[in-house]
């Protein structure tokens, strides 16, 4: 049998002695503590050196591999010399291969989990390996060594910069006499003072983070409030650890130790078996040898959900001032307006378009049936609709590349185009391709929201029934046909109406489509024309999605009363005061879209929990964990407009509201269109 002791700086009572197999050989390992005290550790080690086949040093240094810098720590040197005729570890060729492992395979098991993510490091220069992996996968890392070192306020932030601190400090750090200085102006009042600054910086780091590397003890000082829904990189997660975890609401913890006979082994532990069962020293272990026992053992990273399962992910989403009005809303511009003419505000509103972009509100509380969760942030970019018109689209795209390098910076994983935005230029393709992190503009959602809130209308107005074949028996007319999000509505209505027509200034076009929509929808009855005129008096449903801004692309007063139309276009295709002429037809803006979850964001001017549906995008985007450039361009494709209504579903996203040029409509104004379309001279259409 052969025996691995592993002495310990940690506590005495947690000391045993058992036996198992590894490997196919028997052992005996002991574990001893030495409560904190080097001499005593000396001590135990010049006590079993005769019976072990090979030792573990725990809870000491190991020897630092940080950049071009290998550190040897005085400490784990100094007990390292006490036994120079039997093989000795702290675990480090282990611990690197499985900490680094711990990375790639949560990574490849979840699918971009790491992408822009927040990570703190308790101990950058014990975690270096974990580092630069997840330096693959984000940008966003910080290390809090001169915290820890000198109880200095400053995060690292950069792998360079951790191995400069290295090469600076570690030299004075592993002497001594530095060692000892630094002790003494830890105990100085003065230091004291400074102390509660220090931890409250620690604290707001740990908070603004999304996932933290630590051992668990370095964790004991945090609440609540700061772990939770983080991700939790770390080793030995005992029961009773993982209660302690479960407690602070933590969402994720990685599992990078071994374990064996049910319980975690220290890395120091691991190897020293590994070094008697080959007999080798630790520093003539390879590769190969590691390998052949993570294999054989099994060996293999944990990922542990302390409260059922619970992923986080992250986004950005732009917004922006629809008017001047919204302007005088926001501090401090609302005292300037309350104090200036109109002149004055005219030449703010132009001043705003050219400021940098800033952080308007955290969102969160948004939680997937699935037990996904997203957090994100909305983003203020300055210009109004008409500053955005009035300026090149080179203009918007510094700003909303601006807006995504702060998106970057704090941890977002996909950004949404808002509004005005959202059709500047190419509508998001050049945005995309010079943006750090995927870009999608929401029109898919926005196009899927607006045909769900116009069937919604429909149904609540009653004028139109289901007929035999399962569709609305009555007859839908999209204006705008041949364009991007025209043709998409006519894919989709020509499977849910009885009858459709499609208008266009583009005779072959129109042709096309018709045919593209009767080989994709056979049965599907579609009718061409050159513009909306001529049949426009006989549809209970139309949507208008032309890119003619400021041209009349019908004339509201042929509609028939209770008609619903949809204007899906940006600009609107048919202005206010046309709707106001026409209190019996329903003219629908958005389909605005109920979030899941308790949700916490400021005042978007809509009720609470409710958003736009491209803001709704970027949000099941998320949810789904699909960073990717999902909608671009003023092609929509009607396959990925079909795609995230289904995907809305499956994360609980509902009709929430459906609004007009002057907001969300009542019951009240359902009742006065149903009225006034109820008519003696007007009888409701049959169902077939």
């Amino acid at each position: 049998m052969k025996t691995v002791v592993s002495v310990s700086q940690g506590s005495s009572e947690y000391d045993y002695d058992l036996e198992t197999e590894f490997l196919g050989q028997s052992f005996r390992i002991i574990r001893l503590g030495a409560d904190g005290n080097l001499s005593r550790a000396e001590s135990i080690l010049e006590s079993v050196r005769e019976q072990a086949d090979a030792i573990g040093l725990s809870m000491v240094h190991d020897h630092y591999e940080v950049g071009r810098e290998k550190l040897q720590h005085p400490d784990t040197a100094r007990l390292e010399a006490w036994v120079p005729d039997r093989p000795v570890t702290t675990g480090a060729g282990l611990r690197g291969i499985l900490q680094e492992w711990a990375v790639r395979h949560t990574q490849s098991e979840l699918g971009h989990f790491f992408d822009n993510a927040r990570v703190l490091f308790m101990n950058g220069q014990a975690s270096y390996r974990i580092a630069k992996s997840l330096s693959e996968h984000t940008d966003n890392l910080f290390f809090a060594d001169p915290y820890n070192d000198f109880g200095v306020p400053r995060m690292l932030t950069s792998l360079k910069q951790l191995e400069t601190y290295t090469s600076i400090t570690a030299p004075l750090m592993f002497r001594p006499t530095a060692v000892k200085a630094v002790e003494t102006i830890m105990r100085n009042p003065l230091y004291r003072l400074g102390e509660g600054l220090v931890k409250g910086s620690l604290h707001q780091a740990v908070e603004s983070a999304h996932v933290i590397v630590a051992a668990i003890g370095d964790l004991e000082h945090f609440s609540q409030k700061q772990l939770d829904g983080k991700t939790v990189i770390t080793s030995r997660v005992t029961e009773t650890a993982l209660d302690w975890l479960r407690a602070r609401r933590v969402a994720m913890v990685v599992d990078y130790s071994p374990w064996l006979e049910g319980r975690p082994v220290g890395m120091n532990v691991m190897e020293a078996m590994i070094s008697a069962a080959l007999a080798r020293t630790p520093e003539q272990l390879g590769p190969d040898d590691y390998l052949d026992v993570i294999q054989n053992l099994g060996i293999e990273p944990r990922i542990l959900y302390p409260n059922g399962y619970r992923r986080v992910n992250r986004f950005a989403f732009v917004i922006h001032p629809l008017s001047q009005q919204y302007l005088t809303k926001t501090p401090p511009l609302d005292w300037i307006a309350n104090v200036s003419p109109p002149l004055v505000m005219n030449l703010v509103e132009k001043a705003v378009a050219y400021a940098p972009p800033f952080l308007y509100s955290k969102v969160s509380g948004i939680h997937s049936p699935t037990g996904d969760e997203v957090e994100g942030w909305l983003i203020t970019v300055g210009g109004t609709p008409r500053e955005i018109m009035a300026h090149g689209p080179e203009f918007t795209y510094s700003r909303l590349l601006a807006a995504a390098r702060l998106a970057k910076k704090l941890g977002a994983q996909v950004m949404g185009l808002g509004a005005f935005t959202k059709v500047v230029g190419d509508a998001g393709i050049t945005v995309a391709k010079r943006a750090p992190l995927p870009i999608t503009t929401g029109n898919s959602y926005s196009a899927s929201g607006a045909l769900w809130a116009a069937h919604d209308a429909v149904k609540r107005i009653g004028r139109v029934h289901i007929g035999p074949s399962g569709k609305m028996a009555g007859k839908a007319m999209v204006v705008g046909a041949t364009g991007a999000i025209g043709s998409v509505c006519a894919r989709l209505l020509a499977k849910a109406v009885d009858e459709i027509y499609l208008a266009a200034p583009e005779p072959a076009k129109l042709l096309a489509l018709k045919e593209s929509i009767e080989q994709e929808t056979p049965g599907a009855v579609v009718h061409v024309a050159g513009s909306a005129d001529r049949d426009v008096a006989d549809m209970d449903m139309i949507v208008t999605a032309t890119s003619g801004a400021g041209k009349r692309i019908l004339d509201i007063m042929k509609v028939k009363p209770g008609c619903v139309i949809t204007d899906v276009a940006r600009p609107l295709d048919i202005p206010a005061e046309d709707v106001a002429k026409r209190p019996d037809v329903l003219v629908i803006e958005s389909g605005e879209i109920q979030l899941p979850g308790d949700v916490h964001m400021k005042d978007i001017g809509l009720p609470r929990g409710i958003a736009y549906a491209c803001l709704a995008e970027t949000i099941v985007l998320a949810l789904e964990g699909r960073f990717e450039n999902f909608t671009l361009g003023r092609d929509i494709e009607w396959e990925k407009v079909r795609e995230i209504y289904k995907l809305g579903l499956r994360h609980g996203m509902k009709l929430a509201a459906i609004s007009g040029v002057n907001g969300v409509f009542s019951e009240e104004d359902f009742e006065r269109v149903r009225a006034l379309a109820a008519e003696p001279e007007l009888p409701a259409r049959s169902v077939k």
